[in-house]
């Protein structure tokens, strides 16, 4: 069933039942064109309940969870600094903490945070400067553009810096191509290309000339000023608005389906279409699929990077609940986990258990 009240359609009739390749052209793109705006409603509706569950419950679990392994980065800290473990020992809780405190330095401008890596990994704050400048000037190198005075401890802060030189970079070059092809129009053109320069401009005034002819029967009709019924007058104003941004996006379908509601074409009249123009109007209904496309790919794309989702993960409106809510049952499951290493980091002797276990474990993920 259409998303839309009046749908668009050329059924086969007694006079002519089968239907022409122009008008089962017509017939799918009308389909898939519902197909696409149901899929956008669906994105645009789904998108304000999962920023406030987001919002409201997925957000303060990731601080929980960042605040919980502070307190084990702490933990970790506080028993390194105990006699009792061995050179063995006191090398792995040693490069636990470092991997924790790289981790959480991302995540946390925690000072302690910061402290304790300095502490443990043997690396002071200016030779962790002189590196993070030698990684400045790989980046410049590498990607061909000072990364400035961006914060590289901050993985959201140097890809935004990185999404910003990239844009500029586009534009450069869109500019750039866009120019050469000013400059290669400006040479001198050959009989054949004129020719088919010419035939793309007719085709493109005949689509806008179609899209006006059906502009202008609705509003013709649909104009307010010649309506003495107030009641009507309201109507005929609502719908003529709704026509006028209709033809401002070129959107024929939208036009025809208004057509339809206020009674002024039936679908024998769209049955009557002639195959000329019949043409034409798949040529703008084609436009007007792959603009729906992009539309669709920049609200998921805007999603993917406004909501940290994985870049490759299926995504759709109805699986968008689920996602959320099996990301918060990952995370209260790391909480957990956290808590019971806390809990075992009480002395020395619940120390050494659990890095036993640990050790036990690491081998068994290698192994």
């Amino acid at each position: 069933m259409s998303l839309f009240s009046h749908s668009i359609n050329i059924s086969p009739s007694q006079a002519q039942p089968v239907l022409s390749k122009a008008q089962k052209s017509f017939n799918k793109l009308i389909e898939k064109i519902e197909a696409k705006r149901a899929l956008l409603s669906a994105w645009e509706n789904a998108i304000p309940s999962f920023q406030q569950k987001f919002t409201q419950e997925l957000r303060p679990l990731a601080e929980s969870s960042i605040h919980a392994q502070i307190q084990l980065l702490l933990a970790l800290d506080f028993m390194s600094d105990q006699k009792g473990l061995t050179k063995k020992e006191l090398n792995t809780l040693t490069i636990l903490i470092c991997d924790l405190a790289d981790e959480l330095s991302t995540l946390s401008d925690n000072e302690t945070i910061k402290n304790i890596y300095h502490k443990h990994s043997g690396i002071t704050e200016e030779e962790e400067q002189a590196n993070l400048q030698d990684i400045k000037a790989m980046l410049e190198d590498i990607l061909g553009f000072d990364p400035g005075d961006i914060d590289l401890d901050s993985t959201g802060a140097l890809a935004k810096h990185l999404e910003a030189q990239f844009q500029s970079q586009q534009a450069q070059h869109i500019d750039h191509q866009k120019a050469q092809s000013e400059k290669k129009s400006k040479r001198k053109q050959t009989a054949k290309q004129l020719a088919k320069e010419e035939a793309q401009k007719i085709e493109e005034q005949q689509i806008s000339q179609s899209i006006r002819e059906v502009y202008r029967k609705l509003a013709s009709a649909l104009h307010p000023d010649r309506e003495t019924d107030p009641q009507e007058r309201e109507r005929k104003t609502s719908l003529l608005q709704r026509v006028n941004q209709a033809y401002e996006k070129r959107n024929l379908l939208q036009l025809l389906e208004l057509q339809l509601e206020t009674e002024h074409i039936d679908q024998a009249s769209i049955r009557n279409i002639s195959e000329e123009r019949l043409m034409r109007y798949n040529k703008i209904l084609t436009d007007q699929l792959h603009e729906l496309d992009d539309e669709i790919y920049y609200v998921e794309s805007e999603f993917r990077m406004r909501f940290n989702m994985p870049p490759f993960a299926k995504l759709s409106p109805a699986t968008l609940p689920y996602h959320l809510e099996a990301e918060m049952l990952s995370i209260k499951r790391s909480i957990r986990e956290v808590e019971q290493n806390i809990f075992m980091l009480q002395d020395i002797k619940s120390t050494k258990i659990w890095l036993k276990n640990f050790q036990m474990r690491s081998k068994r993920k290698y192994y």
